[in-house]
């Protein structure tokens, strides 16, 4: 299943760089594992967003629970689950195995 996980900042950014190292770290450990395709901060700066590949929700709470962001409750989160419906054909298909592939033209 496809997620978008949006991170709002909650506490000041000075709270927010003192984690940035760990975050920074917490992204590689799952984007290595396949369970992160995209990730980065949204302009302006307010948080930033998340696209996710796990099996179910399940995997995704478990997942998110060990970002520092979330451990030291800095960032509000929330998560959409995306029925993917259509893909370039670019993107891995097992990120989206529902999608129909549409080629470049």
């Amino acid at each position: 299943m496809l997620f978008i996980v949006i991170l709002s900042n909650r506490r000041p950014a000075d709270e927010i760089e003192a984690h940035q190292d760990g975050h920074r770290d917490w992204l590689i450990a799952n984007t290595r594992a396949g369970r992160i395709a995209v990730a980065g901060p949204l302009e302006p700066r307010t948080g930033g967003l998340i696209m996710a590949h796990c099996t179910d929700r399940a995997e995704l709470d478990l997942m998110m629970a060990e970002d520092p962001f979330v451990v030291h409750r800095l960032v509000e989160v929330q998560v959409l689950c995306v029925a993917a419906a259509l893909r370039h054909d670019a993107f891995p298909a097992r990120w989206a195995t529902e999608a129909k592939s549409v080629p470049q033209n």
